[in-house]
């Protein structure tokens, strides 16, 4: 056996072992079966007014949208709140399908650390509470295994709440769609059909609305740069949000010139504060000087820079997302995570994903912890040639 394949084999047991629900889930388990007994006190409503509840980050929250639209046209009269967490509520805020968007910080995604084993329980009622004052006459959990917003849900007092059956969620919802291993804007949209009692649209479109004020602000900071109309643009957006989804900043550098100078393209980096030493350890190994947009842009004005652009390349992460729902070619490097489910929305021929071939990908493990990185190359054994590749065909693609 060679050492590659001693590696697959020991990744893929761990990924079962991670996998497994550890022995605290297995007693919070107990206590929540307690809880899907106490009785069920609704709250009645004579306004059918919806809510969706959708916990994640940016990527997440986007493919949720073509749902919503669906939702909108088939309830027209409906009033249809969203519950997500503030570090998405940008992207639904301008969205006219929802009436009202309101923000939670769901435990387990906050990135801020829990007080104590009880947080998320007093939470959960703190909570429910407060919806149960709005009233609600229906609940959609558009996150297969959310328990939390399922139990969320059901101490609010709504009387229709429908999910997956899948794990714990199930012992709190009264509507339980079968789950089908699919793409994430299929599973949002399934749900939706379940409630509409309609057909699942497998040609749904993705589309982020950008605002004129933030094609206004893109414009005066490209010309900042001294960019100008004419100029075409190919965006770099390397972060993740974790280690395991990265490629190297070397890598990237390389990528960024041979782009530059073989297709005419002014090469923009886009980040998050946190991944400005990052990008700086990119530019660093640079020959020629590229844009920065690192920190700078909010959720709509990153979305006005990607519209602009002629491709988005990075690993598999929110932004890839935003680039295709403007409409742009992406090239998006996928590592443990499936692209069967969270690869970009939008004909294969415009969103070329690129893997490697080790056996144990996509082991759906986005967290190996402090793990040696050398045991999980998913994504540095994708090399240069096949990016430079993936990337010369959806620029070559946009110019017809």
């Amino acid at each position: 056996m060679t050492d590659r394949e001693a590696l697959v084999l020991r990744n893929r047991a761990m990924a079962e072992a991670f996998h497994q629900p550890p022995l605290k889930h297995r007693a919070r388990h107990a206590g929540l079966v307690a809880l899907a007994n106490l009785p069920f006190i609704p709250r009645r409503t004579e306004t059918e007014r919806i809510l969706l509840i959708r916990p994640d980050h940016l990527g997440d929250v986007l493919l949720s949208t073509p749902a919503i639209q669906t939702l909108r046209t088939a309830c027209p009269n409906a009033e249809i709140h969203a519950l997500v967490g503030p570090w998405a509520a940008e992207v639904v805020a301008n969205f006219d399908a929802l009436d009202v968007v309101i923000t939670l910080s769901f435990p387990g995604f906050s990135r801020v650390p829990q007080a104590n084993w009880r947080s998320p329980y007093e939470q959960v009622f703190r909570s429910a509470s407060q919806l149960r004052r709005i009233g609600y006459s229906a609940a959609i959990i558009m996150r297969p295994d959310h328990w939390w917003g399922a139990l969320l849900t059901r101490l609010a007092g709504i009387p229709k709440r429908i999910g997956y059956d899948r794990d714990d969620t199930r012992l709190f919802i009264n509507e339980r769609i079968p789950y089908q291993y699919e793409h994430a804007v299929l599973q949002s949209m399934r749900l939706v059909a379940a409630f509409t009692g309609s057909e699942t649209d497998q040609n749904v479109g993705l589309e982020f609305n950008v605002r004129p004020e933030d094609d206004y602000w893109v414009q005066g900071y490209l010309e900042e740069w001294a960019l100008e109309a004419g100029d075409r643009l190919l965006a770099i957006h390397p972060g993740s949000g974790t280690w395991v989804k990265r490629w190297e900043e070397s890598r990237w550098a390389v990528v960024a010139d041979a782009l530059h100078e073989q297709l005419g393209v002014q090469i923009i980096f886009t980040g998050a504060d946190h991944e400005l030493p990052m990008v700086s350890q990119i530019v660093a190994q640079m020959k020629h000087t590229p844009t920065l947009m690192v920190g700078d842009a909010s959720i709509g004005q990153l979305a006005a820079l990607y519209k602009r652009c002629v491709a988005v390349l990075g690993p598999d992460s929110g932004p890839l997302h935003l680039a295709a729902s403007v409409g742009t070619g992406t090239v998006t490097l996928f590592g443990p995570a499936d692209p069967t489910e969270f690869g970009p929305w939008g004909p294969p021929e415009r969103h070329v994903i690129v893997t490697s071939n080790i056996g144990c990908r996509p082991c759906r493990v986005i967290d190996w912890g402090s793990d040696d990185p050398a045991n999980h190359p998913c994504v540095r054994d994708i090399t240069i040639e096949r990016v430079l590749e993936a990337a010369r065909r959806v620029v070559q693609r946009d110019r017809f």
